[in-house]
């Protein structure tokens, strides 16, 4: 007698991919103590090639991608970082900027006040010693908060999001600064993740994922893996976008299969682009996904395609 077979779960219903997070390098002037990508100033670029990412980027369009997320490690440390961001805009994709905002020269301002182009950051307290314990870097805080009111001077769409590591952290006077600065972009105070240097203190599995993995969302290594988010980077990947082509892979059986591994929550609604929030939601509440896609600002662009290639 035979055993009947238990019919493979079904695939989530997900919106389609749209908002593509690029994780182009793992360096960084900060060692943050819970680093979901363990970034460093030690730590390299990866083996994407500037044209890999282009390629990339180029093929980015036609697999429904709308909005790329420029992630690392610091992405503005990447040798050819403004060559790439300078390619996303020419490809008509909005693009986001996850910068620590250490060091921001005037070259870097002019692109980032492009129409096209959004920051977002992640300050920690309201407290410098506090804060600069988190990075590891002493005077990170007066530099971050520094560049955080430049930004809102300009006028650049900012989003600020604060991770509480400790119950006696002044996570809550953090983000009631940056609402008293003009950052109206605030999503929940998230929450330290087992992931990376979280790791260190706290168990990795999919419990630490937010439910909205791959909802909307990927995110494409320094290597070329593709994940269904940056925090989900523990699970397998999906493929390599140095061997295969972005959309094949989003609509493969490897990303369906990973895309059930996910715990979903019932009644999260699909997360909106425009909307605010998190880059990933804390674990205990709704879902707020690609919100760090901001509305794009009526201003006049800078020319970013005359940047050399």
């Amino acid at each position: 007698m035979t055993t009947p077979q238990t019919a493979p779960q079904p695939a989530p219903t997900l919106d389609p991919v749209h908002f593509l997070e690029l994780e182009i390098t793992g360096r960084c002037q900060l060692t943050c103590t819970h680093c979901y990508a363990s970034s460093g100033p030690s730590a390299g670029h990866g083996t994407m090639t500037t044209g890999d990412w282009e390629a990339l980027l180029d093929s980015a369009p036609a697999a429904g991608i709308r909005t790329v997320q420029f992630i690392g490690g610091e992405p503005t440390m990447h040798p050819d970082f403004e060559r790439l961001l300078a390619h996303a805009v020419a490809q008509g994709l909005k693009v986001q900027v996850y910068s620590n905002l250490y060091r921001v020269n005037d070259r870097l301002w002019d692109l980032f006040t492009d129409p096209n182009v959004t920051l977002a950051t992640s300050y920690y307290s309201d407290d410098p010693d506090e804060h600069d314990r988190v990075t590891q870097r002493r005077g990170s805080h007066a530099r971050t908060l520094s560049n955080i009111i430049e930004a809102l001077r300009r006028g650049i769409p900012l989003k600020v999001g604060i991770v509480q590591l400790t119950d006696d952290q002044r996570a809550q006077q953090a983000w009631d600064q940056m609402k008293s600065l003009g950052v109206n972009s605030l999503g929940p105070i998230d929450r330290m993740r087992g992931v990376g240097r979280g790791a260190d203190t706290i168990e990795t599995n999919a419990g630490e994922l937010c439910g909205q993995c791959g909802h909307g969302r990927a995110a494409v290594a320094s290597n070329g893996d593709v994940w269904m988010c940056v925090m989900s980077r523990f699970m397998e990947p999906a493929g390599n976008v140095q061997t295969t082509p972005l959309a094949e892979i989003l609509g493969g059986v490897i990303w369906q299969n990973l895309l059930r591994q996910v715990p979903r929550r019932s009644g999260v609604p699909a997360c909106n682009p425009d909307s605010d929030g998190n880059d990933c939601a804390p674990a205990e509440t709704i879902c707020q996904s690609d919100a760090l896609a901001l509305p794009m600002r009526g201003r006049q662009s800078v020319h970013l395609a005359g940047i050399s290639r």
